[in-house]
């Protein structure tokens, strides 16, 4: 059989704040999201494994409050007194751990922001406190920020992030395929992405609808062991 070679197309994710799904592992860091005008020392860190929403959560903030959104690894080529004229959130700061040029960025840009009454978000993957930023007292500063953690998923929450990721791909997998792979896969948000990729690559080349069969045949090659 002929297999189609597949061209990997941009998915278009729905971040707006209706397309959030609240589960008990996420809705204490959302509330506190929809709260952020009262954020102590207008400041927050939010936390969380990789896919598990904070860049949703951070775009939800950033419609809300107008803030800019920038990465860690950007922050010393901005103008930092441009930037100090509006809400901030700097995702994914553990990059810059080892980065004391971005680090220092950081620490002033905090800084001016709390001057001007500002908010600031920042992302990470573990708790603020285990960032492990080499500047003493911009980690000072950090730890001072109020805290969301996103939690790991329940099979609810996973499997309604597994449709959401083939609705983002313009994908309708059969009924039972979703229920079928929560059960079996790893229970990440990282690993749920992953498979709608691998699935959607695949349908493509064997010009295959996605059906619990070839699901179960993407998770055996997975977990074969190689040689």
């Amino acid at each position: 059989m002929a297999v189609q070679l597949g061209f990997e197309l941009p998915a278009r994710a729905a971040l707006g704040r209706d397309d959030f799904m609240v589960a008990p592992s996420n809705a204490v860091a959302l509330a506190m999201i929809d709260n952020w005008q009262n954020w102590p020392l207008a400041k927050l860190a939010l936390t969380g494994p990789a896919g598990s929403g904070k860049s949703h959560l951070t775009h939800v903030w950033a419609s809300d409050s107008g803030a800019r959104i920038i990465s860690a690894v950007d922050l010393d080529s901005y103008d930092l007194d441009s930037l100090a004229h509006q809400p901030i959130a700097v995702e994914s700061i553990e990059d810059i751990r080892e980065n004391l040029s971005n680090q220092t960025a950081l620490f002033h840009l905090h800084n001016l922001l709390q001057s001007a009454g500002l908010p600031l978000l920042m992302t990470g993957v573990k708790a603020p406190n285990l960032w492990g930023l080499s500047l003493p007292d911009l980690q000072s500063r950090v730890d001072a920020a109020g805290h969301a953690a996103l939690d790991p998923p329940d099979d609810i929450l996973l499997g309604a992030v597994m449709a959401k990721l083939f609705a983002d791909r313009q994908l309708t997998p059969k009924a039972d395929v979703i229920p079928y792979l929560v059960t079996r896969m790893e229970r990440s948000f990282a690993a749920a992405r992953q498979i709608v990729v691998a699935l959607d690559n695949l349908s493509l080349a064997r010009q295959k609808p996605i059906t619990r069969k070839l699901a179960s045949e993407l998770l055996d090659k997975s977990t074969r062991p190689e040689g």
